[in-house]
């Protein structure tokens, strides 16, 4: 029977965060990754903790939990720079088009044009499926290059590219990993949001940009609810 979860606080996610950044070290990475601190599922305590160690980029997966957090942050200095990095609804744009420094899962035309619509000039990446599960997002590899087009066209600043690992092991990440950042290098992208808190080694050793940390930084997350 494991005990009750340790309280989320600036010294508990610092001392989390250097276990991190040493295991970017022996992958081979540099100060130069991006760590984006993924609070899904946690409550502010999580963003005011990372805020706290450091970690300004936060990133969420839902545009409720986004909201609210970002509501409840307030005026806190530093404050946090958004990500969205879950799948995203046209009709949840405008409510997050205030928020939201960097739309990591633009993976269709449709978002892109509203995204444009809303929050014109945003800085966005461009999401490919690596694993070829559909629930998880993102476009075909071989349609990416027209969609970083489109994006342009709708006056996006599209930063780079972003994919998510098959679940399993680590290491069958890498051909995914691998692709999408031999795609990024030739679009000219510089950034690939790849890796998470189980693979993160894997994604720095294929050239990872930033990575999207959430239990290795918060440890495990608490169920969702029930819908009713």
């Amino acid at each position: 029977m494991t005990g009750p979860a340790e309280p989320l606080t600036t010294e508990v996610v610092s001392a989390r965060l250097e276990t991190v950044r040493g295991r970017i070290r022996r992958a081979g990475g540099g100060e130069g990754i991006t760590i984006v601190a993924v609070t899904k599922g946690f409550g502010v305590d999580a963003v005011r903790a990372a805020l706290g160690a450091g970690l300004v980029d936060l990133g969420e997966n839902y545009a409720q939990e986004l909201l609210a957090k970002a509501r409840d942050v307030g005026d806190t200095k530093p404050g946090p720079q958004w990500h969205f990095i879950g799948r995203l609804q046209r009709n949840k744009v405008r409510h997050l088009a205030a928020q939201v420094s960097l739309w990591q899962t633009v993976d269709r035309a449709e978002l892109a044009i509203e995204i444009g619509r809303r929050a014109p000039g945003a800085a966005v990446l461009v999401q490919v499926n690596l694993s070829g599960e559909e629930h998880k997002g993102g476009c075909d590899p071989g349609e990416a290059a027209a969609l970083v087009r489109w994006c342009r066209d709708e006056g996006l600043d599209v930063r780079g590219l972003m994919g998510v690992g098959p679940a399993g092991v680590p290491e069958a990440a890498r051909p995914g990993f691998r692709r999408l950042v031999m795609l990024a290098d030739e679009l000219a992208l510089p950034v690939r949001s790849i890796g998470m808190s189980a693979d993160l080694e894997v994604a720095v050793e294929e050239g990872s940009t930033m990575l999207r940390v959430g239990t290795a930084l918060f440890g495990a997350r608490p169920a969702r609810p029930a819908p009713r």
